[in-house]
């Protein structure tokens, strides 16, 4: 018999109704964990997961930012047009807890390193600090931004300099290692994902179950989710 098809007209959709829909199918996303000075000299650093590597050649990365809760720009997004530079951190295991207790929507006056116990490690090439912690981090320069709106921004940023810890990348052949390079992946809400369990294709796909039923409720205040 064949299956029965849900057709949706996303403009026909109230935002919310579109956001949700949108997050909950295009899964996993890699989190773009972004340093910056603030103007005061205030170490930020917030999640984001529209985000993503588009290109080799020349190295550039994308972010997607939308609003504050309050309507405001979001800190990170202020940082990067004051300066035209940010960094941009990559989340493993060891750093998810960190990372999401970054996320929370916090006064410009306090730290998201203080608050989450990370360290800012100064730049080579650019201003801001990257994540000491971080598996590895992406220095970063603005190549382009888009408005779309009056709320969204794409910021296109190329990347000058790369950091990762060690044995993460082999210095001859480049490659990353599976073994120590164990990065986290966002979904919705309060859930996330590991990528532990990996296949090769053609072939079978290993035998998985859903653990917790997912949360539809929003544990934190993502700054992109």
């Amino acid at each position: 018999a064949r299956e029965r098809l849900m057709d949706l007209e996303l403009a026909s959709l109230p935002r919310l109704e579109r956001y949700k829909l949108l997050i909950g199918l295009v899964i996993p996303r890699p989190i773009g964990w972004v340093s910056t000075w603030n103007e005061n000299g205030v170490a930020n650093c917030a999640p984001f997961s529209f985000f993503n590597c588009i290109s080799e050649e020349p190295p550039l990365c994308i972010l997607s930012f939308n609003n504050r809760h309050d309507g405001a720009m979001k800190h990170t997004l202020k940082n990067i047009h004051r300066t035209g530079e940010y960094v941009v951190n990559l989340v493993d295991e060891s750093t998810a807890n960190a990372m999401h207790i970054s996320s929370y929507e916090i006064p410009e006056t306090e730290s998201e390193f203080a608050k989450a116990g990370l360290t800012p490690v100064p730049g080579v090439r650019v201003k801001h600090p990257r994540i000491g912690e971080a598996a590895a981090a992406f220095e970063c320069k603005i190549e382009r931004s888009i408005q779309f709106g009056p709320d969204r921004e794409l910021v296109i940023g190329e990347i000058l300099h790369l950091h990762a810890r060690e044995g993460i990348v082999d210095p001859v052949t480049k490659r990353i290692s599976e073994e120590h390079y164990r990065p986290v992946g966002r979904l919705f809400g309060n859930r996330y994902c590991t990528t532990r369990q990996r296949f090769g294709l053609p072939g079978a796909l290993p035998q998985s179950g859903l653990s917790a039923k997912a949360s539809e409720s929003a544990a934190s205040c993502w700054s992109s989710c």
